[in-house]
């Protein structure tokens, strides 16, 4: 009773109920925030993580655009039905370099986080572009028009700049690079060898298989290299930390 005898006093006082609001709020705040001041400490470094190419980053950028996230997750949690559905839990360190992160918050669709090179090239492009014609019960949206919309890289160099702000790691010779680059992972015909060793692991073939480079040769792009980076074959966490 004389709890709820001191509870009618905080209530009845504007001030006192005021004061201690804002002592609650304060602690919380900090428990939230100060952690972000050592963020660098907590992001175990991975080998094999690296920036997205010039393409998969405008891909990404695509996959933001539509929404993608709203129905598909790309956060593996760590336990034993998640493993076994999707693979491999997911890092910080993977998401080290999204900004947005799209961990996303439902699943409608399956988790993407590992959805790289679990389907052909092929498959992806005939889901975007008519998803109940692999999946007949599929409520994903048609993106067919990603096939006629063309792309031609000219803002891959700002966007690296961009990124570079906030800081994502990409070098001068990244950025000097970057409309080559776009266009060279989309070319198996291209000289790529440059573009492969500033993204290692980065796929190269013509995506869509269309003559034109378009949306749909960067957002395949980006599917296929999501979880592909990391090699779980031989991964320790107790050594990246």
């Amino acid at each position: 009773m004389s709890f709820i005898s001191n509870h009618k006093k905080v209530e009845r006082n504007a001030t006192l109920l005021l004061g201690l609001s804002f002592v609650v709020v304060t602690i919380g705040g900090l428990v939230e925030i100060a952690p972000l001041f050592y963020l660098e400490n907590t992001i175990e470094k991975v080998s094999g993580v690296r920036p997205y190419s010039p393409l998969e980053l405008a891909g990404r950028n695509i996959y933001v655009r539509e929404g993608c996230y709203v129905c598909h997750s790309q956060m593996i949690r760590p336990l034993r039905d998640e493993v076994e559905r999707y693979g491999p839990y997911s890092l910080a360190a993977e998401s080290m370099y999204d900004h947005p992160f799209q961990w996303g918050s439902k699943r409608t669709g399956p988790d993407l986080a590992r959805v790289g090179a679990r389907y052909s090239d092929e498959w992806h492009v005939d889901h975007l572009a008519d998803p109940r014609s692999v999946v007949p019960a599929s409520i994903m949206p048609k993106y067919g028009f990603l096939l006629d919309s063309r792309l031609d890289g000219e803002n891959s160099e700002a966007l690296l700049v961009a990124n570079r702000r906030v800081g994502v790691p990409y070098t001068d010779e990244m950025i000097e690079n970057a409309v080559a680059d776009f266009a060279a992972q989309a070319d198996p015909d291209s000289d790529y060898e440059e573009m492969q060793a500033r993204y290692p692991k980065a796929q190269v073939r013509n995506f869509d298989g269309q003559p034109a480079l378009t949306e749909m040769d960067a957002l395949v792009a980006y599917l296929q290299m999501l979880g592909t980076l990391v090699d779980f074959s031989t991964f320790n966490p107790d050594a990246s930390r």
